[in-house]
């Protein structure tokens, strides 16, 4: 492939995009494409959900990287290859790699999930645990491919891993041609720059609308100073877009090609995952779940029919259940409540009793009694709740303070 400047808009083309469709053919799926009625309805236009959660290696990045390395000349595939990630790049680069014959080294952070480890290992990359942070583990793998001669393998920031995540749109505007606008999370820009080189040359019409994380958006303050910019310690759940500077080729793309850059929350991104899970059945990280939590925080501000990118679905248990409680709390339907009671023989099934007259479903207790804050005759207990929605929980709260005690949280 032959590229101009990086950054502008000729450096990948549609051409590009189209022959990474031919190199991928065999190699990965043309995932699936899911309506959803509930969201549908929500946002008053036809919602369709593009399943790249089902991809091999769990997300997109397999297109990325499997074009990338296959263009790699037959010298530099046997200096091998090099990468820096969390996990779904890694999984990416080491599938790729084993395909097509090439050695890889993987560099991961030492907290990155075990499952993500497991499987880099498993799809048959050599795994280097460096650095507690990501930008950490990416200055040892460039330091190791300056060391060595391994090409290393950027995860957004090259034009050929653009084309590759480009093959998403042309999927998109084969199964759903009808099209009115296509929302995809952005960390680095890489899938939603090859997602617009690829639509808006077929259908310039199409709105593209860019989601990020809001405590790691490093696109809106770079738009705005025309230029890519760093976001200082960027920080969400979303670690599959927790990136604090845009890459130079994809914002090039993205300020000419992106029509706009929402953020969202970390509630909203949490009761996306709920939803995805609960509605849609389908397993999604909070980076895939993005374009929904964009689409709940305004359900009216989509031209349809709308095409959410669900971009992966690697999550590991863990987070999964912290996350799944934190979509359930905002929701209404998870109340955890301290309060303060007498410490005497049978107080706490009183207790039990004015929450089941209200049918709210204890899920765990945790009594203290040797608090130097409390009283000699006082105890305090913590209660996780099952509850039904905000009006339900409103209506415990009353309930317990009716009965007499003090709610401290």
């Amino acid at each position: 492939m032959s590229y101009g400047t990086a950054g502008s808009l000729r450096s990948v083309t549609l051409d590009d995009v189209r022959g990474a469709q031919k190199m991928l053919s065999g190699v990965a799926r043309a995932t699936a494409m899911e309506g959803s009625r509930h969201l549908s309805q929500l946002v008053g236009t036809p919602v369709h959900l593009k399943c790249e959660n089902l991809q091999r290696t769990g997300s997109f990045k397999l297109r990325g990287a499997y074009v990338r390395i296959a263009g790699l000349l037959p010298e530099e595939r046997a200096a091998g290859v090099v990468a820096a990630s969390a996990g779904n790049h890694a999984q990416g680069v080491a599938l790729a790699s084993s395909l097509l014959g090439v050695h890889a080294t993987v560099f991961m952070p030492r907290g990155a999930p075990l499952p993500k480890i497991s499987a880099t290992r498993e799809y048959g990359a050599e795994v280097r645990l460096h650095g507690q942070v990501v930008d950490e583990t990416l200055a040892a793998a460039e330091e190791y491919a300056a060391e060595t001669g391994a090409v290393f393998i950027h995860p957004f920031d090259h034009p050929d891993v653009i084309a590759g995540q480009g093959t998403v749109g042309l999927e998109i505007l084969e199964q759903c041609p009808e099209v009115g606008t296509i929302v995809v999370g952005m960390g680095g820009g890489g899938l939603a720059a090859g997602i617009a080189v690829a639509v808006k040359a077929l259908r310039p019409d199409v709105r593209i609308v860019g989601v990020q994380a809001e405590g790691a958006a490093c696109y809106p303050p770079s738009l705005a100073a025309g230029r890519p910019v760093s976001v200082e310690h960027p920080v969400t759940m979303a670690d599959g877009i927790r990136v604090g500077r845009p890459g130079v080729v994809p914002f090039g793309i993205v300020d000419e090609l992106v029509d706009e850059v929402r953020t969202v929350g970390e509630d909203q991104l949490s009761a996306a995952l709920l939803l995805c899970l609960e509605r849609a059945k389908l397993v999604v990280e909070p980076a895939g779940a993005s374009p929904v939590a964009a689409l709940l925080g305004g359900p009216g501000a989509f031209p349809g029919p709308v095409v959410a990118v669900l971009s992966g679905g690697n999550v590991d248990p863990v987070l999964m259940q912290r996350v799944l409680r934190h979509g359930m709390a905002a929701q209404g339907r998870y109340l955890a409540v301290r309060l303060r009671l007498t410490d005497r023989p049978g107080a706490l099934a009183t207790l039990l009793g004015v929450l089941s007259a209200v049918d709210a479903n204890v899920l765990d207790v945790s009594h203290v009694r040797t608090d130097p804050r409390l009283g000699l005759t006082e105890a305090e207990v913590e209660l996780h709740l099952e509850t039904k929605g905000p009006a339900h929980c409103a209506e415990v709260g009353h309930a317990l303070r009716e009965a007499g005690y003090t709610v401290i949280g």
